[in-house]
């Protein structure tokens, strides 16, 4: 019986997923439609709230449908408290659940994520801090910047 539950299951959550992936990319591309400042100037207004609410939401429910149920204890540091949020291992799909809970903060991501279909949409509507591999002075000029949106209280998301 449980192998003919995964085998219905199986395609109703893969279109189920995809059709949230498609809804979070159509968001983000609202979002980032005309944006001013391209990446170097932070989003403001609907546009953020726009991300901060319909992609929070959407992950969860990707999430959800995929059988993860996540209960949350305590309530994460504002970004008055805190501008830069620490999530570790920092080595999986996992951190999305992290990013969806706390508001959808700017991430740290390579480089090359941002030029991939959909996902790089996406990515790109967090406003990620991205990391060149090539760049001898990546790791100098990521600090930089983490710095610099941590010392522009409130204008730039939280930086996990």
């Amino acid at each position: 019986q449980t192998v003919l539950q995964g085998i219905i299951l199986l395609p109703i959550r893969a279109i189920c997923i995809t059709f949230i992936l498609l809804l979070a990319w159509l968001s983000a591309s609202i979002a980032t439609f005309c944006q001013p400042g391209r990446g170097f100037l932070p989003l403001k207004g609907w546009r953020r709230r726009m991300i901060q609410t319909t992609l929070s939401s959407l992950t969860r429910s990707a999430f959800f449908v995929m059988g993860f149920q996540v209960r949350v204890k305590g309530k994460p540091a504002s970004q008055a408290e805190a501008p830069i949020f620490v999530a570790a291992p920092h080595s999986s799909f996992f951190d999305a659940i992290i990013c969806a809970l706390t508001g959808m903060p700017s991430i740290v991501s390579r480089a090359e994520n941002l030029s991939t279909p959909v996902f790089g949409t996406i990515l790109r509507s967090l406003q990620p801090v991205a990391v060149s591999r090539q760049d001898p002075d990546s790791r100098k000029n990521t600090v930089a910047e983490i710095t610099r949106r941590a010392l522009a209280r409130d204008q730039w998301p939280q930086v996990i």
